[in-house]
C-alpha cells in the first residue's frame, strides 16, 4: 500500500484558501507534500498557541523578511482573531496564506467573515475510491472507512476506537463545548441510531435523558466540528406531500460502525447497508466538492414512507439514485425511482447495487457499485 495518495482536491494556485475537514482526513499530510517551500505555523503547538492567543499581532514576527512563498496555519480557529492579521497582511504585504480548520465553529460564532472573500473555501474528506485506485477493498471499507491513517494502521479498530476518544471527545472538551461529557458521550453512540434517517431530535434527547435544546446543541456541535453531514429533503416543485426534515450521517462509515452499539439483536446486513449508503454519500459529497461540479445533494421522502437515497440537483443534471447492497434486484426495489421519476421526468434514475451485470428497467439503469466506485467523477459527468 502506498504511503501517500495522490488526493483528488484541486485549489487556487495564487490566491489565499481556508481548507476545512475533520481531523484525520490528511489535510496536514497533504499539504506538505504539496507545499514543500512554505512557512507552517502549527497552533497546536502549546508556545506558538500561547503566544498568538495573548499577541495576534505578532503573526508578522514568524514570517522572514522579504518571504514570498505560502504561509500556512494550521487548526486556524483555536485563534479567530488571527484571521484580522492574516487580512492586514494580505491587503498590505500581498503574502498568500493557506488556513486549515477542524471546525468552523468558532470561526462563524466569533463574528469573523472568513475574508470577506479574500480566500477561499475548500473541503478535504476522507480518501476516496479514485484516490485509493487498486487499494480500495469495498468489504474493508465498509468495515473500518476510509480515514488515511486507516490502511496504515495494523490495529485499525483501536485507531478507530482512540480517534472517538482522543480527538471527538477531547476537542469538545479542549473547546469548551459541553460541560457533560458523559452525557455527550453516550449522545454519540444514540445518535449513531440514526444514521441515514430522517432525524428525529426529540427521540434522541429521550434516549439520552437531555431536553431536546441539549440535543439540538450537541448535532450542532457534530456539524461544526465536520463530523456530520445533515442531507436536506428534495421539495423543489412537489407534487405530493413529502417529508421535510433532514437526514443524518456521520462523516465516515468507520467512525460510525465504531459508535454504533452492536448485539445479538442487530442485523448485520441493515448496518452494513447503512454503513453502504454513508460510502455512497461520501464519494457523491467528496467527488462533486473536488471537481467543483456544482450538484446540491438531498434525499426524496413521501409521508408513505416512499424514498430515494439521493437526488443530485445542478446545472450538469439532475439524478435520483437508489442504494441496494443486494445482488439480484426484484421489482419492489424500484418503487421509489419510479414514483419519483413519476413527478419527475427530467430526472435519470440510477440502482446501485451488489451485482456485476448493467441493466435497465425503463428509464432507470441499474448498475454495479464496483463500476460506480471505479469511477465516481465519470458517473457524476455521465461521461
Amino acid at each position: 500500500m502506498a504511503e501517500y495518495y495522490q488526493r483528488a482536491i484541486r485549489v487556487s494556485k495564487n490566491k489565499s484558501f481556508f481548507l476545512f475537514g475533520p481531523r484525520g482526513t490528511g489535510k496536514t499530510t497533504w499539504l506538505r507534500h504539496n507545499f514543500k517551500n512554505a512557512l507552517y505555523i502549527d497552533l497546536l503547538r502549546p508556545d506558538i498557541y500561547s503566544d498568538l492567543l495573548a499577541y495576534p499581532e505578532n503573526l508578522i514576527n514568524f514570517v522572514p523578511k522579504d518571504f514570498s512563498d505560502w504561509i500556512i496555519i494550521d487548526e486556524i480557529q483555536r485563534v479567530p482573531e488571527l484571521l484580522n492579521e492574516v487580512h492586514r497582511l494580505i491587503e498590505e504585504r500581498r503574502y498568500k496564506f493557506i488556513l486549515t480548520g477542524s471546525s468552523a465553529r468558532k470561526l462563524r460564532r466569533g463574528g469573523v467573515n472568513l475574508l470577506a472573500g479574500r480566500a477561499l473555501t475548500y473541503y478535504m474528506y476522507p480518501l476516496t475510491a479514485g484516490e485509493l485506485g487498486s487499494d480500495f477493498d469495498l468489504l474493508n471499507a465498509l468495515r473500518f472507512g476510509n480515514m488515511p491513517a486507516i490502511y496504515q494502521e495494523e490495529d485499525k479498530k483501536k485507531y478507530l476506537q482512540s480517534y472517538v476518544s482522543t480527538y471527538i471527545l477531547q476537542e469538545v472538551l479542549q473547546e469548551g463545548l459541553t460541560r457533560n461529557l458523559p452525557a455527550f458521550s453516550r449522545f454519540l453512540q444514540v445518535a449513531s441510531f440514526s444514521q441515514g434517517s430522517v432525524l428525529n431530535i426529540s427521540n434522541v434527547a429521550k434516549e439520552c435523558s437531555v431536553s431536546r435544546k441539549v440535543a439540538e446543541n450537541y448535532f450542532s456541535i457534530l456539524e461544526d466540528l465536520l463530523i456530520a453531514y445533515f442531507l436536506p429533503a428534495f421539495t423543489k416543485k412537489a407534487k405530493r406531500k413529502n417529508v421535510k426534515h433532514s437526514k443524518f450521517y456521520y462523516f465516515d462509515v468507520g467512525i460510525y460502525q465504531t459508535l454504533r452499539p452492536k448485539g445479538p439483536l442487530d442485523s448485520p446486513d441493515e448496518i452494513d447497508g447503512i454503513g453502504l449508503e454513508t460510502m455512497v454519500l461520501h464519494e457523491l459529497k467528496a467527488t462533486n466538492d473536488y471537481y467543483d461540479l456544482g450538484y446540491e445533494i438531498y434525499f426524496w421522502r413521501t409521508h408513505s414512507g416512499v424514498e430515494v437515497d439521493f437526488i443530485l440537483y445542478g446545472e450538469k443534471g439532475f439524478l435520483a439514485i437508489e442504494v441496494k447492497k443486494k445482488s439480484v434486484i426484484t421489482d419492489r426495489d424500484l418503487t421509489g425511482l419510479r414514483l419519483f421519476l413519476k413527478d419527475y421526468p427530467q430526472a435519470k434514475g440510477f440502482l446501485l447495487y451488489g451485482g456485476n451485470k448493467r441493466l435497465y428497467y425503463d428509464a432507470i439503469t441499474v448498475l454495479p457499485l464496483e463500476k460506480f466506485f471505479a469511477d465516481v467523477r465519470g458517473f457524476l459527468r455521465q461521461e
